[in-house]
């Protein structure tokens, strides 16, 4: 079974924000007491975390679909729906997100670190937030925005300070068991070790971590054997050790052909060439071994890179290996700038930004696009007459009519707001836009001029005292005798 995965491909859902609610408080004798209709939820945020427990992508390749919880819708009486929990994904340290362009979104590099991968959709105002002095009774509430959605994939790259590279059975995996606690499986037929193995090696005063890259063999780079499943391991690794066997029983094999091979390798697939270099020739307690490294020695110091003989089983050279690689680290460690603090950047947009551009498609026809327009047509409902007035208070105070104007549109004309494949499309017309004035006037709730029997019999009562009070004082100005 399974139990190491490096790269998945990733469908993450956000939460969707919560319908605001569109309520009017009654109570006895009170038929309209005013909105009271609460906000809606904020949907949940999926979020990606370093963890240090998590060494692989499994649990994600198993199941690829993720989302966040909803946000809850808002209820009369100014309850505010619930916030949908956000949904944490813990990654392993090293892992990449990509966009299926493969664009990198982020690198996750440090435990703690994280990266919102999906944005929660935001909840809808209810009816009692919209109410105005010029609006005092909302009939209607905003619609919750849907969260994002999008297909990421996560690549691991392993976090390690030196990286073992060589053929299959070259004694990388023995390497890191004699120089760490790491106990990898270890066999005598190619390809034994089938994921990188980890190990933390102790050198004097330093510390550092030790990998080795499986199934290196030639077109690694470009497909063949488990190569280009592995090689990305590499690329964050300071510094390279080529383990050359000297004792293979191949015929067509040497220690010089091995190199060049995991050299073109390296090369082809790129990034690599800048990592210093040590050629650890294995296997040496074997006098066949021994002969051979002494032949090859000469030529690879000729080429400038170090050499040391080593034995993975009597254990011949690893003191010298592990502190030459301290040294290699300490330099590379060395030269690496100074971490520097997160600098806030502050980007005020321009005066003169309005926030939405106006386009003209053909004859006829036109869209707009802009981060507002297209959030207040997904917070509407197109079933509410009241709504769609309200957005087109909304659109005409942002200036969207007037630009229509400039680019010119004229009546009749279709005006698509948002993308090409959610956008809303409708008939353009100045003088009743989006069928605002069918409303009346606007910012009046029409419900006001719906007769109220309590306040006619207030009035009559009224009235009919009036009509006493002025018969009373016409009698008492009466005089008989005239």
């Amino acid at each position: 079974m399974t139990t190491f995965v490096d790269r998945v491909e990733l469908h993450v859902a956000a939460g969707n924000g919560g319908h605001g609610c569109a309520s009017v408080h009654r109570e006895k004798f009170k038929p309209l007491g005013g909105p009271d209709g609460g906000n809606g939820g904020r949907g949940g945020d999926v979020v990606f975390v370093v963890d240090p427990d998590v060494t692989t992508l499994l649990d994600y390749h198993h199941s690829p679909h993720r989302k966040a919880t909803n946000g809850r819708p808002g209820e009369g009486g100014h309850r505010s729906g619930q916030d949908g929990k956000s949904l944490v994904l813990p990654v392993p340290e090293g892992t990449v997100v990509l966009d299926r362009s493969g664009e990198v979104l982020a690198d996750m590099v440090g435990a703690g670190t994280t990266f919102v991968a999906g944005q929660g959709g935001r909840g809808g105002l209810g009816n009692a937030a919209l109410a105005s002095a010029r609006r005092k009774a909302p009939g209607f509430a905003l619609l919750g925005e849907p969260g994002e959605e999008r297909d990421v994939v996560l690549e691991l790259k392993t976090v390690a300070d030196v990286a073992l590279v060589g053929y299959p059975s070259a004694g990388k995996s023995s390497l890191i068991s004699v120089l760490s606690a790491a106990k990898p499986k270890i066999a005598d037929y190619p390809f034994t070790t089938l994921v990188p193995n980890l190990g933390v090696v102790t050198a004097g005063a330093t510390v550092y971590t030790i990998a080795d890259v499986p199934g290196l063999i030639p077109g690694a780079s470009e497909g063949k054997g488990l190569g280009l499943e592995f090689l990305r391991h590499v690329e964050r690794c300071s510094v390279l050790v080529h383990v050359l066997d000297c004792a293979t029983l191949e015929t067509d094999r040497d220690p010089l052909s091995d190199l060049d091979v995991i050299e073109s390798e390296l090369s082809r697939y790129g990034g690599l060439d800048d990592r210093p270099r040590v050629v650890v020739l294995n296997k040496t307690d074997i006098p066949e071994g021994k002969d051979l490294a002494d032949l090859v020695r000469a030529e690879i110091e000729a080429r400038g890179l170090p050499v040391l003989e080593v034995s993975a089983v009597s254990r011949q050279g690893l003191k010298e290996l592990s502190y030459a690689l301290a040294r290699l680290v300490d330099e590379a460690r060395a030269a690496r700038p100074a971490p520097e603090a997160t600098r806030i950047v502050i980007r005020p947009k321009a005066v003169d930004d309005s926030g939405f551009t106006v386009t003209r498609l053909d004859e006829g026809m036109f869209r707009v696009r802009g981060e507002k327009p297209e959030r207040w047509v997904r917070q509407t409902d197109f079933n509410n007459d009241e709504a769609v007035g309200y957005l087109a208070d909304r659109l005409a105070r942002l200036g969207v009519e007037e630009e229509l104007f400039k680019a010119g549109a004229r009546e009749g004309d279709g005006v698509a707001i948002g993308a090409e494949d959610d956008a809303v499309v409708f008939d353009w017309e100045p003088t009743m836009i989006s069928g605002a004035e069918m409303l009346g006037r606007r910012g009046e709730d029409q419900r006001f001029d719906a007769p109220r029997p309590a306040a006619q019999r207030r009035r009559d009562r009224e009235a009919e005292r009036a009509d006493e009070d002025a018969a009373l004082g016409e009698y008492e100005g009466f005089d008989p005798f005239e």
